[in-house]
């Protein structure tokens, strides 16, 4: 029998769900890699509207307690960042291997609704515009990463209008918008890439690629929602950690 959650607390039912749900990954009730209910199993579970159930899941995710697939669902994973590490290296938009010279093919740069759970991953109102940016990557004229971005449109909708294929989006948000990334979380894991990506990446579909998905943040918004697939054959994702303190 399920603990319902307390109506009479001061404190938020999302935030109590979220706990409770924590609590279920943490004692290993829930596994690592086991799906969990959809959200609306959680919803009858608990009693609760699809707006907490998604608040709750969503500071999951961004905690790296569960990660979700689009057209599977979410899952329990492990937190890749152990507590105490930080990030040294300064913020790069791509975390290649050093010396490594490529050049970027903009395939879209519009404005969208957001689909799938991409309003989750965001954290904006499913009836708000974001911007959609998806660039090619490609070493020695050979396609290595495929990437897109999601941005709130409230937050630069001059991007619009920007050189994305030349500029970094960083030092376009830094430089020209004054828009400071403050912290950025990486969830790296294996995915299988579909039709299209494979058309783009010159691989067939089905096949096993490296998927990063990066959550940007200025303060405590987040401005940037990235999704890359990089070939697994080629090159290295680069990460630096040191222990504060």
């Amino acid at each position: 029998m399920e603990r319902p959650l307390d109506r009479e607390k001061s404190q938020k039912l999302y935030v109590q769900l979220f706990e409770l749900l924590r609590g279920k990954i943490e004692t290993g009730e829930w596994a690592v890699s086991t799906q969990i209910p959809t959200e609306e199993e959680l919803c009858k579970i608990y009693d609760v509207s699809k707006a907490t159930v998604r608040l709750a899941i969503l500071e999951l995710v961004r905690q790296g307690y569960l990660t979700r697939q689009q057209g599977k669902g979410t899952f329990v994973c492990k937190r890749i960042i152990p507590e105490g590490l930080t990030m040294s290296t300064s913020f790069k938009e791509l975390m290649l291997e050093a010396g490594i010279v490529f050049s970027t093919q903009t395939l879209a740069q519009t404005v969208m609704m957001p689909t799938d759970d991409i309003d989750v991953k965001l954290n904006v109102p499913e009836d708000k515009h974001i911007i959609y940016i998806k660039r090619l990557r490609a070493v020695e004229n050979e396609p290595v990463l495929l990437q897109e971005a999601y941005i709130p449109y409230n937050i630069c909708p001059q991007l619009l209008a920007d050189d994305i294929a030349s500029n970094s989006l960083f030092e376009l948000f830094e430089k020209k918008y004054g828009i400071k990334i403050t912290k950025i979380t990486d969830f790296i894991e294996l995915a299988y890439i579909n039709k299209d990506e494979g058309k783009l990446l010159d691989m067939k579909e089905g096949s096993p690629a490296l998927l990063l998905e990066q959550h940007f943040y200025a303060g405590e918004t987040q401005v940037i929602y990235m999704r890359t697939i990089k070939r697994p054959e080629r090159f290295r994702f680069y990460i630096e950690l040191e222990r504060k303190g």
